[in-house]
């Protein structure tokens, strides 16, 4: 064992489900969350964002092997309302709430106060930290930052202080467009395929990845990758959604999802027993629609894990 490891306090298995596949809600949305209450109406005040977080977990996490909340409104809440499922594991968002920015491009960084140990005082059983890397952006100008090497710095770091406290890493990546670029078709694939090969060198547990755009795309994904990782939902719709997990796991070799908005999107709108009603009677059944579609078809996690120890001796 290395000086920056230590014995595992949690693993993948915390917030995978039995057959150890991942179906994971995601709301850890701050801004984002407030942008969705105000656009259908709502003023979104602290207490709504603490709400509907309770509320999507009451209703959701006895059927979910894990669910990602935000420090700021989740974790606290859902904590003090005891609404989280005791099958459930929990994610806890350590990516700083507010993110810089170069020449209209995201710039990743980390905080270091919102580390592993923080995560493990939230009560958390994985650290997931949010980048958005571009390794085939233009090389950096004279005087200007080099935007991915950023990105990596900051992962590289996070995956080391979780590998010295023995929690599991999870890294999501968003690709973004370039100023001026029309990032589609296979230049989106290109960009969510070569950010994944960049991530694959580090070691991370878990891989949360954008679909790439096709079957093909999900082949060309497997090839790169020798970790687990699970399709994020992105918003899609959730009939879209369940197609693109079919195509994730038979083609990709993902090992689960982790969804948000295609589950429980349209419960915001609602207060009372109206949400409690949607969440019951449509949200649980879609999430167990894409858990039966996992169980069938994902690829455990530990199979992935198996299968890179096996390629590096």
């Amino acid at each position: 064992m290395t000086p920056d490891q230590t014995d595992p306090v949690k693993t993948l298995d915390d917030i995978a489900g039995e057959d150890g596949f991942f179906a994971i809600i995601a709301m850890d949305q701050r801004n984002t969350l407030r942008r969705m209450f105000t656009a259908v109406g709502i003023e979104a005040t602290d207490e709504g964002l603490r709400a509907s977080k309770v509320d999507v977990a009451r209703a959701l996490t006895p059927l979910a092997s894990g669910i990602l909340f935000d420090p700021t409104y989740g974790v606290p809440a859902v904590t003090e309302a005891g609404a989280l499922d005791p099958s459930c594991g929990l994610l806890v968002a350590s990516e700083p709430a507010v993110r810089g920015s170069f020449n209209g491009e995201p710039r990743t960084h980390r905080d270091p106060e919102l580390d592993a140990r923080w995560v493990l005082d939230q009560g958390g059983d994985a650290n997931k930290f949010f980048a958005q890397l571009r390794v085939d952006r233009p090389l950096a100008a004279a005087g200007e930052p080099d935007l991915a090497a950023e990105c990596l710095d900051a992962v590289r770091e996070v995956v080391a202080d979780c590998r010295s406290v023995g929690i599991p890493a999870v890294i999501e990546n968003l690709v973004y467009p370039l100023p001026d670029e029309d990032l589609s078709g296979r230049r989106r694939e290109d960009a969510i395929i070569e950010a994944a090969r960049a991530l694959n060198e580090l070691d991370i547990d878990l891989l949360k990845l954008e679909y790439p755009g096709s079957p093909e795309g999900c082949r060309r994904l497997a090839e790169v990758l020798d970790r687990p990782w699970a399709v994020l939902s992105a918003g899609v719709p959730f009939d879209q959604f369940t197609d693109v997990l079919q195509v994730a796991f038979d083609d990709g070799g993902a090992s689960g999802f982790i969804a948000g908005r295609s589950v429980w999107r349209e419960s915001l709108p609602l207060t009372g027993a109206e949400r409690q009603t949607f969440l019951e009677s449509v949200a649980r059944p879609r999430l167990a629609t894409l858990t039966a579609v996992a169980a069938e078809r994902a690829r455990p996690w530990a199979a992935a894990t198996d299968a890179r120890s096996a390629a590096r001796r």
